[in-house]
């Protein structure tokens, strides 16, 4: 789409003129192959014809550069970024760990486009904290002992993330795309609501794991256990960037229910949220029989979160935010 209200000098209209950015296609051919590449360029509002802009040449060259990549299945700059970033670890322990020269990564940075091997062995590393561990490991005299004991650790704790399935990971990630500050308690109440809004909207759970009716409301263990470190802080988790930019594997369906629970429930913080849930049905089923202090690991049965939320569904319409929030603040 078109983006007006930008003025620089025309070469062919000979004055400073208003221009627009659009999306153009190119054709380039590389080691023989032709490629069709997308690029930004500058139209003259006046004449039509394209205007050289300052910063538009770099910018056509990383539009090109990850283009290519995306076509050839080379990873990007962004994703040996984020290698180093849950890894806990530099450019050259990093280009050592994976078994490459020392100065590898270092050159990748500067625009040299690396090898289908080596980024296969990068995007492996990127989804896989075993295989991250095996690299290690094998190439462990090569590493700095600091180093090499940060990366095995930040490697271990990744790890502890595919204790749950693909979808309640793509939620939390997308969960701490869409909110700023979350702390576990909030965390966890949120998945709950999310679980519940996905069944009076789509009438199927969002994800299988089952939440325990605990003191303080509904817990996926699995979860707790992934940020007890964080007790009632914000969760800062750098091993979520392995997840970045995946929430597209989340169907539109999906996204609107996450969406729809983000945007009312939460607004408010950990505490309110477990009030809410101590006023619901499906987790007093659950802890019926034990005293409000007494601990319990007492499963919410799906089938009771499904019938509870459709009936409110019924009542209060969850397609829509007004109806949530009329029922959150019937509740409190």
């Amino acid at each position: 789409m078109a983006e007006k209200g930008r003025i620089d000098f025309c070469t062919i209209c000979r004055k400073e003129t208003e221009y627009t950015l659009q999306k153009r296609n190119i054709k380039k051919t590389i080691k023989d192959v032709e490629y069709t590449f997308c690029i930004t360029v500058a139209v003259c509002v006046e004449c039509g014809e394209e205007m050289s802009i300052p910063g538009l040449i770099d910018k056509n060259i990383q539009e090109v550069d990850k283009q290519y990549r995306a076509y050839e299945g080379i990873v990007s700059v962004d994703d040996i970024e984020k290698l180093m970033k849950i890894y806990k670890i530099g450019k050259a322990p990093l280009s050592l760990a994976l078994g490459f020269g020392e100065v590898t990564i270092t050159r990748y940075f500067s625009g040299q486009i690396p090898s289908k091997e080596y980024s296969d062995i990068m995007r492996r590393a990127l989804s896989s904290p075993a295989f991250m561990k095996e690299k290690l490991h094998a190439n462990k005299e090569r590493i700095a002992p600091a180093a090499y004991n940060k990366a095995m650790e930040a490697a271990t704790q990744l790890e502890t993330l595919f204790s749950v399935s693909d979808k309640m990971l793509r939620v939390i990630s997308y969960v701490f795309e869409r909110l700023e500050e979350v702390t576990p308690l909030m965390l966890q109440k949120l998945l709950y609501f999310i679980q519940g809004e996905s069944y009076a909207l789509n009438g199927k759970p969002m994800f299988y794991e089952n939440c325990q009716a605990w003191v303080h409301g509904p817990v996926y263990p699995e979860v707790y256990d992934m940020f007890r470190d964080f007790k009632f802080n914000p969760i800062e988790d750098a091993r979520f960037a392995i997840f970045e930019g995946a929430e597209d594997e989340l169907t539109e369906e999906e996204r609107k229910v996450i969406d729809f629970v983000v945007n009312t429930f939460g607004e408010y913080g950990g505490k309110v949220l477990e009030r809410i849930t101590h006023e619901e049905t499906p987790w007093k089923l659950a802890r019926r029989g034990y005293a409000d202090s007494i601990p319990s690991n007492e499963p919410i049965q799906m089938e009771n979160i499904k019938a509870y939320y459709t009936e409110k569904n019924a009542e209060y319409d969850f397609s829509t935010e007004e109806g949530i929030k009329k029922y959150i603040n019937d509740i409190l």
